[in-house]
């Protein structure tokens, strides 16, 4: 039995693994914002201007809350309080929710949820924005 790299099994870490911070403009967070795949750690590590939140199974656990706290979190842990701009791709109750509960957070934080009738722009592509209505 070969033991090569293509072929040897390596536990999974959800975990970002150790380094400093990785600064971009726009990020898309993976895997329809489940918590599986990002935690508190990934928003203290990779820090972007945008962030679009993708997902609209509630079944599915998506998009995740415990992400959109990691969020809050994550944020409130980088030694400068730049605006974040959050780019919810669906409007879901998990947001709606998330976003009148922690509202304030939010806003200490410099945390803002991108207001309706906006289009994102990516290269080639565009699509339509949600804003979270209250």
């Amino acid at each position: 039995i070969s033991k090569g790299p293509g072929n040897s099994k390596s536990a999974k870490s959800t975990a970002v693994p150790p380094g400093p911070p990785v600064y971009l403009d726009l990020v898309y967070i993976p895997n329809h914002s489940n918590s599986k795949n990002v935690d508190v750690e990934f928003f203290k590590r990779v820090r972007s201007s945008y962030y679009v939140v993708s997902g609209n199974d509630s079944a599915a656990e998506e998009p995740s809350r415990a992400v959109l706290d990691s969020l809050l979190e994550g944020k409130a842990q980088w030694d400068s309080n730049m605006q974040v701009t959050l780019i919810p791709t669906h409007d879901s109750e998990v947001m709606r929710e998330w976003y009148q509960e922690t509202h304030e957070k939010q806003q200490d934080l410099n945390i803002m949820v991108l207001a309706s009738s906006s289009t994102v722009v990516m290269q080639d592509e565009s699509f339509p924005a949600c804003k979270i209505e209250l």
